[in-house]
């Protein structure tokens, strides 16, 4: 399995050589070459595993150059119930991402069991142990360098904490996430991480990252690597548990399912889009946006036009306040025909602050189920209270974003699963705004919003960021 570059000017490489870097020498997103296809029998075969033998059955398709029984000994290591340990009362740890039934054809997958209670520990638990794997086999270090809207950043952290030959360097919008996302970052005293607050948004925060990685001198001198869902390690596991929901609601594989996952930089779902195109059969890729409602505007439109900071809006589902999203450029790769020409055509002008239409291509979504919805503040308030009324489930902002839209565009007769992504005790204000209560969470995470913080509040300084980063490794 060869890995090629959405730009078409960089080698093709294999996972372990892509697996440190994340973005392509070209400035592209790596993607498989083809992407290997399950056969009905194939998916057959799959039904009634375990959440690790399914990883391992999807992961050995695309990652063939550890060997089998490394790779199976990493996956087993990543997906233990004692690391997915706070499922919800009555869900069993050990399904990793059990299924909740709302009603009669509509789901919630949860993935938020993981250590920092948000989807992000699904593939991010399983990037840092592929990461000390390959480090110690060849001896090297890696400075990592990530940006977050909220739980990537923890996600990577937890992750990476203690882990050796590994430093992270993460960025994040400076007093715009949750009082507890906070708290989870930089209460972490370890002295191989590093928090940097920036004084900007996100778009901010992800623009620099991109910036060091496209300066190949200085990324290969500082062995700067990367974590946020441009790396393709990110995605290839979050293909898995579109997997495991799809088997958990059906009976057979002729019949279809539809996913709704909240979206912000497209990375969750473009793991969604990759599955169908590897043969599970999804009939719909619903698209939940809030504010920041890009996506949905292309989606509706064929007009892709990324917002600057100053309309970038900072809403109760913090995680997804992104106006430019950075896996996009996967799925419009594959939607103009794999043309790198054309991709770099269209990101020409969106890394130079502009936009693209391509509304001629709108007909061409249908091929690949996508549609779109937004949400914003009252919807998703409206929302987690009815669902708790309802269903007697308190969900948080960005998965009532996801579960608002998806009640809108469901269809009676298909399974719709919305990809639940944070436990609501992340946006403690929001649910008690929403509902006049404060949201359980975790015993062992009571109070740690006390903790001692340690953080670097910086402007978004690309040649500040770099001497920082110079001046602790």
């Amino acid at each position: 399995m060869k890995y090629i570059s959405t730009r078409g000017q960089s080698p093709a490489s294999s996972f372990s050589e892509i697996l440190l870097g994340g973005l392509a020498p070209d400035g592209g997103l790596y993607l498989p070459e083809t992407y290997p296809k399950f056969t009905n029998a194939d998916l057959t075969a799959m039904r009634g595993m375990n959440y690790p033998d399914l990883a391992f059955a999807i992961l050995s398709r695309l990652i063939d150059d550890i060997p089998p029984t490394d790779l199976k000994a990493i996956i087993d290591k990543t997906y233990r119930a004692d690391v997915y340990a706070y499922a919800r009362s009555g869900q069993n740890a050990a399904d990793i991402t059990p299924t909740l039934k709302l009603e009669d054809n509509l789901y919630l997958l949860s993935l938020s069991n993981g250590p920092t209670l948000a989807f992000k520990d699904m593939a991010m638990q399983l990037l840092g142990n592929l990461f000390e794997y390959a480090l110690t086999k060849t001896g090297k270090t890696t400075n990592i360098l990530g940006a977050t809207s909220g739980d990537t950043g923890s996600a990577a952290e937890y992750a990476m904490r203690g882990k050796k030959g590994i430093r992270v360097f993460m960025l994040s919008p400076h007093k715009k996430m949750s009082r507890f996302q906070t708290a989870q970052m930089f209460s972490l005293q370890d002295e191989n991480i590093f928090n940097i607050a920036v004084n900007g948004v996100f778009d901010d925060c992800q623009d620099m990252v991109k910036a060091v990685s496209n300066d190949a001198d200085f990324k290969a001198k500082y062995k700067i690597g990367a974590v946020n869902s441009i790396n393709w390690g990110r995605i290839v596991a979050q293909v898995v548990y579109y997997f495991k929901g799809y088997f958990a609601v059906t009976a057979n594989n002729a019949q279809q399912v539809s996913f709704s996952v909240p979206s912000g930089n497209f990375g969750n779902v473009c793991a969604g889009h990759i599955a169908r195109m590897m043969g599970l059969p999804i009939d719909k890729l619903v698209v939940a946006t809030n504010e920041n409602d890009v996506l949905d505007e292309f989606f509706k439109t064929g007009a892709y036009r990324p917002r600057g900071s100053a309309n970038t809006y900072h809403t109760s589902s913090p995680s997804m306040d992104i106006s430019k999203a950075s896996n996009f450029e996967r799925f419009v790769f594959d939607l103009v025909g794999r043309d790198s020409a054309k991709v770099r055509e269209l990101w020409g002008s969106v890394d130079k602050g502009g936009a693209f239409d391509i509304k001629q291509l709108l007909p061409k979504l249908a091929d690949y189920g996508f549609i779109s919805g937004s949400s914003n503040h009252a919807n998703r308030m409206k929302t987690i209270r009815e669902t708790k009324a309802k269903y007697n489930v308190v969900i948080d902002t960005h998965t009532a974003d996801g579960l608002k839209v998806a009640m809108e565009l469901r269809e009676a007769d298909v399974p719709m699963i919305v990809l639940e992504t944070a436990l609501p005790a992340k946006f403690e204000d929001a649910i008690v705004e929403a509902l006049g209560e404060v949201p359980e969470r975790p015993a062992d995470l009571s109070g740690i919003e006390n903790l001692p913080q340690k953080f670097t509040v910086m402007e978004a300084d690309v040649a500040a960021i770099k001497e920082f980063i110079v001046k602790h490794v």
